[in-house]
């Protein structure tokens, strides 16, 4: 079966040229296929520079890789013709970080949603333009009479961010990339945007890749979880092995960073070390290994693979290199395979997120400590 999206191992490289000498490796090795007849939503998390963005643009066709291929239905992007072009954009859709940027001030909110009607031709008239419209409002919970007719700074930040995920749902895509959504708007209306994009999964049978810096967002909408770091996968799979049992040292640290807001409970003396402590030589070997306590002789030598430590999960970490390796156009292999509604944490309250993810985070420290004591 032909994928809808898919990269094969995608390198993206800025700079090198006579002005910009410096190359920055900003995705490096990178796969993944989006099937439609199974819609799931893919997290892609990491921290700022870690390439996410890059990974998005590059998805969408707003940039060219410097090797590798980004195929839409087995074509390559470079290659597809304007009819084609035409489908990738309607069966792709884009939801950006800034909800204040994306409008024009001097139109009304209703400019935007109707571009994208005309463009395609989604109505014949007047009335049945308007139809399309507030059905899109209603289906991410927004009033068309309270919404339309109003200028985007009339709007909340999580209106407006509504209101983008409303445009994309006019087209009824098959899969939609998320970048940041729900970063630039206050953590009060971060569930509504978040639960909307649920329900696009598992009513509209819409994939979705969902990137973001925040495990915990990440973890509470997420069937599969990427996590990236200076522009490699470090680790990927199912989003409860991910979190609840991390492997890679740097995924631990991404939990590590989660605000715990209780004074009397710290970490224990084992937390990993953010100060770099080794110097690679010549960019090669782990991208992590100078940041990592664990970090051996093989680690400063050659980039490690992808191991599949076990069904559902693959960590690129020569701490389990005793398990097969898989190469990154196999990661699929590692997802699960289901609808937004057999998960747990989808049929859960996203404003119980920050709490749960703390409790995953707390049965770490403690496990830890019982280790330490023991020894």
């Amino acid at each position: 079966m032909t994928a809808l999206l898919e990269a094969r191992h995608v390198t993206k490289i800025f700079g090198g040229g006579l002005i910009r000498r410096r190359r920055t490796i900003a995705l490096e090795d990178f796969s993944l296929s989006i099937d439609s007849e199974q819609p799931t939503i893919t997290g892609v998390v990491g921290e700022s520079g870690s390439g996410k963005t890059t990974m998005a643009r590059l998805l969408l066709g707003l940039e060219l890789p410097t090797q590798g291929d980004v195929l839409y239905k087995g074509k390559d992007l470079r290659r597809l013709s304007r009819t084609e072009w035409r489908a990738f954009r309607r069966d792709v859709q884009a939801i950006f970080q800034d909800p204040f940027e994306v409008y024009n001030p001097f139109y009304k909110v209703d400019h935007v949603l109707t571009i994208p009607i005309a463009k395609f031709r989604l109505a014949n008239s007047k009335q049945e333009n308007r139809a399309l419209i507030e059905e899109a409002l209603q289906a991410v919970g927004l009033r068309p009479e309270e919404t339309l007719g109003r200028y985007p700074h009339q709007l909340s930040g999580g209106q407006r961010q509504r209101v983008m995920v409303a445009r994309a749902l006019l087209l009824r895509p098959k899969l939609i990339i998320a970048d940041e959504p729900v970063s630039m708007i206050d953590a009060s209306l971060r569930a509504t945007v978040l639960a909307n994009l649920r329900q696009l999964n598992k009513k509209f049978n819409i994939s979705i890749i969902y990137i973001t810096h925040d495990l915990t967002t990440a973890y509470q909408i997420s069937h599969n979880l990427i996590v990236l770091y200076s522009g490699s996968v470090m680790e990927a799979g199912d989003v409860e092995l991910v979190v609840k049992q991390p492997q890679h040292p740097y995924t631990k640290l991404l939990i590590g960073s989660i605000p715990l807001p209780d004074p009397s409970r710290r970490w224990s003396g084992e937390a990993l070390t953010s100060v770099f402590r080794k110097q690679t030589s010549g960019g090669v070997g782990c991208k992590f290994a100078n940041r990592c306590p664990h970090a051996f002789s093989p680690c400063f030598e050659k980039a490690p693979p992808l191991f599949q430590t076990n069904q559902h999960r693959a960590t690129a970490c020569y701490l389990y290199q005793d398990y097969p390796s898989i190469r990154s156009e196999e990661i699929g292999k590692v997802f699960v395979r289901r609808t937004a509604s057999s998960t747990i944490q989808a049929e859960q309250p996203l404003v119980a997120a920050f709490q749960q993810t703390q409790d995953v985070a707390w049965q770490m420290v403690d496990d830890t400590s019982h280790t330490n004591a023991d020894a």
